[in-house]
């Protein structure tokens, strides 16, 4: 085995995130000038992670759970590569495909089409790669009678679709989804958790899955890591951590 396959997919060494967010409401550009001139601009420190440290070798399944505000999204926005930790780092081996904010990297005015182009260049496709797997691309995110039409006039559902479509339509080392799956039908959700395990069981992609569902994250997953308030309280097996999670009182 050579020493890249060997090595975890992804690991994260006590990793902190603290965000300042201002005191009080500033409405305006001029009035934060005005504030920050007068000296009178004030920020509090806000931990949203502290002291978060994980492995993830290849092939894990893991599903990521807590209540709202407990930390899940940044910590995955620090995996993919939005965020740059406070404290620690984040070690990454492999190529990534992260699906966290919907409607990231599209612009809403462009059409369907046009956006199919857009997100697969920055997710690193080449134009005769999209061109190869535009058809693909198209009828896995079922919206071929409307694929020209602007995607302001999409609901959230089809946009996830269409991302979904996107990012899986290569086999990544890492597939990152934060709550894409939660604003589509069933059936679709289906499709795409079908998609997830042809992804981890035919190629050995890493997943990393968070979702307002428990029965979901139980469905996919295989681990679990359960952080609340910034911190890690669990980490598993997916029948452990979700159990425990349920009975969680707060």
């Amino acid at each position: 085995m050579s020493e890249t396959a060997s090595q975890p997919m992804i690991r994260v060494e006590n990793v902190d995130m603290v965000f300042n967010i201002a005191n009080q409401q500033l409405n305006t550009l001029k009035e934060y000038f005005i504030a920050a001139v007068r000296r009178q601009l004030f920020f509090r420190e806000f931990v949203a992670l502290e002291g978060i440290d994980v492995t993830i070798e290849r092939g894990d399944v893991y599903g990521i759970v807590g209540t709202n505000g407990s930390g899940k999204s940044t910590l995955l926005k620090i995996i993919a590569g939005v965020l740059e930790p406070t404290r620690g780092t984040c070690t990454i081996n492999g190529t990534i495909a992260p699906l966290i904010e919907l409607g990231a990297g599209f612009d809403m005015e462009l059409t369907a089409r046009e956006n199919i182009y857009l997100n697969g260049s920055l997710l690193g496709y080449s134009k005769k790669f999209v061109d190869d797997n535009f058809d693909a691309i198209v009828d896995f995110a079922e919206v071929r009678d409307f694929i020209d039409m602007p995607l302001k006039n999409y609901s959230s559902g089809m946009v996830a679709r269409i991302a979904f479509a996107i990012a899986t339509a290569t086999v990544p080392d890492i597939l990152v989804v934060d709550e894409a799956l939660s604003v589509g039908d069933f059936l679709f959700q289906q499709k795409c958790e079908k998609r997830i395990d042809e992804l981890v069981e035919g190629h050995g992609t890493t997943l990393l899955f968070v979702s307002h569902s428990i029965d979901q994250v139980e469905r996919v997953c295989k681990k679990a890591l359960w952080i609340e308030r910034g911190h890690m309280r669990m980490n598993g097996s997916v029948e452990e951590v979700c159990e425990a999670y349920r009975h969680f009182e707060g």
